[in-house]
């Protein structure tokens, strides 16, 4: 666990942009445009930066506001009076990222490392990686293609280490931590074809590792007997990663969430609800899953999150008469009214390797276009209960 807190440390300490600009600048260069002639320079760029801000905080919904894994142990444990010892509550491991109601016991302790890969290749539907979104466009009225075009080559990577921990403070209250570090990769190029001919006209690279918005949180079983349970928690946010890197939405967000589950053998079902307000947007979240202990050892997971962000998160192209050029139309690409409703479904499996070591690993697949969109998203963790 030392040589964990050090790579954090280490991490941390070396976390600056590898290029001048930033990467939030980097975007809205490769944004902006001014080559194809509409008779409105000033509409263009106004245009293409409220496309680079909706492209940011699409970005950042799925960086500064990434959930983060369930706060609970893979481990609970309670006192037995009558043997006057304590003993697991439950043969399953419980769900990666939905809340179980059950803590992990007084003073019944856990740390982990999760990693996850992200590779955006869509934006709101439109491919990005190819060359073929188009930002501004002149044709012909009469013809279908354009004559003039910009289109926009973009390639964003991210992966995701999250440094976590917990503790059972009593049998009701956890209070724990969540610490993502993020190296983000954004690798762009802007193209105009000019009746056939291209040109480049902008490349551009940035690269960012950092501390993201680290979490601190807590947990309360109001209720539980005979399998079920409910409690409430609490996430905060904390403004710790640089927002003009995307990596951090530039103010604290607390996340209000009730919680019901319940246990029966070794089957076990979780159901999440909850708000976010501040931070980048005030967010609606769901959530649930279903848990299968195969065996003492595995257990099997299926789960579904649900979030809906009260903030801009499509696009769209909106043409009309060029401004100086008769019998020519223009098109821009511009952000839409739309909201960001994000859905993914996340099956996955934990194996207890030895002792109170768990390994977990699953993937994310989003069912929903909306935003910048990973078709995958692995993700490997590895769990460690300081065990009775």
């Amino acid at each position: 666990m030392k040589t964990i807190c050090l790579v954090a440390a280490l991490i941390c300490a070396v976390a600056s942009p590898a290029a001048a600009q930033s990467v939030s600048e980097v975007l809205t260069f490769l944004m902006t445009n001014q080559s194809v002639n509409t008779g409105n320079p000033a509409q263009d760029l106004a245009a293409a930066q409220a496309t680079s801000d909706t492209i940011s905080r699409a970005l950042l919904a799925n960086l500064a506001t990434l959930p983060v894994s369930a706060s609970s142990s893979g481990f609970t444990y309670r006192l037995n009076n009558t043997l006057g010892t304590f003993e697991r509550v439950t043969p399953s491991f419980g769900p990666f990222f939905v809340e179980r109601a059950l803590t992990a016991g007084t003073l019944q302790a856990s740390m982990g490392l999760t990693f996850q890969e992200l590779r955006f290749t869509t934006l709101d539907g439109r491919a990005l990686r190819n060359g073929s979104l188009v930002l501004t466009a002149n044709k012909f009225v009469n013809q279908s293609a354009p004559f003039d075009v910009n289109q926009l080559t973009l390639k964003i990577d991210a992966s995701v280490a999250t440094l976590y921990g917990n503790v059972g403070v009593t049998d009701r209250l956890e209070l724990g931590f969540a610490m993502p570090v993020v190296s983000l990769r954004l690798d762009g190029s802007r193209v105009n074809t000019y009746f056939g001919s291209s040109y480049i006209q902008a490349t551009a690279t940035a690269t960012a590792v950092g501390l993201a918005d680290v979490v601190a949180r807590g947990k309360y079983i109001l209720y539980a007997d005979s399998g079920t349970s409910l409690g409430a928690a609490v996430d905060v946010r904390l403004p710790t990663g640089r927002q003009e890197d995307l990596l951090g939405a530039g103010s604290t967000s607390a996340r209000f969430a009730g919680i019901g589950s319940i246990e029966s053998g070794p089957w076990s079902g979780h159901v999440n609800a909850g708000i976010t307000v501040g931070g980048l947007a005030r967010e609606i979240n769901y959530s649930g899953a279903l848990a299968w202990a195969a065996s003492d050892r595995v257990t099997v997971t299926g789960e579904l999150l649900g979030r809906w962000l009260d903030s801009p998160g499509g696009i769209t192209e909106v043409t009309g008469p060029n401004s100086s050029i008769a019998g020519v139309e223009t098109t821009r690409l511009l952000p839409d009214t739309s909201k960001l409703n994000i859905v993914t479904v996340m099956p996955g499996v934990k194996w207890n390797l030895s002792g109170t070591w768990v390994l977990a690993a699953n993937v994310g697949v989003p069912l929903t276009k909306a935003g910048l969109v990973s078709p995958a998203i692995p993700f490997i963790g590895l769990d460690y209960a300081f065990g009775r």
